[in-house]
């Protein structure tokens, strides 16, 4: 399998879009950038994530990266486009169903190989690309039982180049995946943020990190994830069903007192966050939080993480929560369990308010 590629055509230059046009840039490929939005080529060129494609360009790869809805009729343009060419066309839609029916009809649906990055934010355009979105990160690829081997091994490699992982699924495995890891989270994280928006001003102002951990994706763009819903929505709702099972004896627990069954169905989501794999696809290891409070003023965020490089510990996360009433935050560093007397002890003796 080469480690190189010939020009890289990336249709739709969004978030996704110009972000993959900036990591295959870094790496040294050529990539032509087209979208129906004029401003949104330019500002992804303005960016370095490549150049406007011309008439004469013969693209090797072209990566669909436009919004669910219209995602089966540009595919299906891009494989007439370059008929002839032998150009591979991928996509990084986040359902594979709908894009796979859409061309199972064509003629050269041997060169189409379905893709999907797991990364994004809550942001979208192309001002919210960077080159390291993908880096390290799992991205499905999805071949059908036409597609060619030379096209798979062709989207293999463009999909290293960004440093992602490729992950193999077929297109029909990868939809209930996502339904699953990605889709039904959403969907669950806008219910409970819902409860937040006509809530009275009292209670909201106990809002802690918790609250923010929950709802933090729900602040995605409704229009997007409504058409990454609808495309999905066979997945989606057996899933949902689920819940809703779950939901009913959640209800029946609370309302009758029965501890042993809310503790039991507060287990099964002990047990759901630990077979979320750890960092590098490892299993998750127990890790302890050390919490300190820092004085919000500049500098001092990075003083505390100079410290705390200091204590040779290593940090697998942070996160920062601020205090509504005063003038600091509690920025909680999460590290190996083992490890956490030895940061708590070599924070405070740089003078650092600190507990566990």
């Amino acid at each position: 399998m080469s480690d190189t590629l010939g020009p890289v055509e990336v249709v739709g230059v969004g978030l996704l879009g110009t972000s993959l046009g900036l990591a295959l840039r870094a790496a040294g490929v050529e990539v032509l950038l087209s979208d129906v939005s004029h401003e949104h080529v330019r500002t992804a060129t303005g960016l370095g994530a490549g150049r406007p494609r011309s008439a004469g360009d013969v693209p090797s790869i072209v990566v669909v990266a436009v919004p669910p809805d219209h995602l089966g009729a540009v595919i299906v343009a891009a494989l007439d486009a370059t008929a002839g060419t032998g150009a591979v066309v991928t996509d990084v839609g986040s359902v594979k169903g709908v894009p796979l029916a859409a061309v199972a009809d064509h003629p050269e649906r041997g060169r189409y190989v379905g893709g999907h990055p797991m990364a994004g934010s809550e942001r979208s355009g192309p001002l919210a690309g960077h080159a390291a979105l993908f880096d390290g990160r799992p991205w499905a690829l999805t071949p059908h039982l036409e597609s060619a081997v030379e096209a798979v091994e062709t989207v293999e490699t463009m999909v290293r180049l960004t440093g992602a992982v490729p992950v193999w699924l077929t297109p029909a495995e990868h939809d209930r995946a996502v339904a699953r890891t990605s889709h039904v989270p959403h969907l669950m994280a806008a219910l409970t943020a819902s409860r937040l928006a006509s809530a009275p001003e009292n209670h909201l102002a106990l809002s802690g990190q918790g609250v923010r951990d929950v709802t933090r994706v729900a602040a995605g763009e409704p229009h997007l994830y409504g058409q990454i819903v609808a495309a999905n929505a066979e997945a989606v709702l057996e899933l949902l069903g689920e819940v809703r099972g779950q939901l009913d004896g959640l209800i029946e627990a609370v309302g009758a007192g029965d501890r042993d069954a809310l503790e039991g169905l507060l287990q099964q989501g002990v047990l759901g966050t630990l077979a979320i794999p750890g960092k590098h696809g490892a299993p998750v290891r127990p890790t302890a939080s050390v919490w300190v409070q820092v004085p919000d003023q500049s500098g001092e965020l990075a003083r505390l993480l100079a410290d705390a490089v200091a204590s040779e510990v290593n940090i697998e996360d942070i996160r920062i929560d601020h205090d509504p009433t005063r003038p600091v935050g509690l920025v909680e560093l999460v590290v190996d369990e083992p490890r956490g007397e030895q940061l708590l002890t070599s924070l405070e003796s740089r003078g650092w308010t600190t507990h566990r």
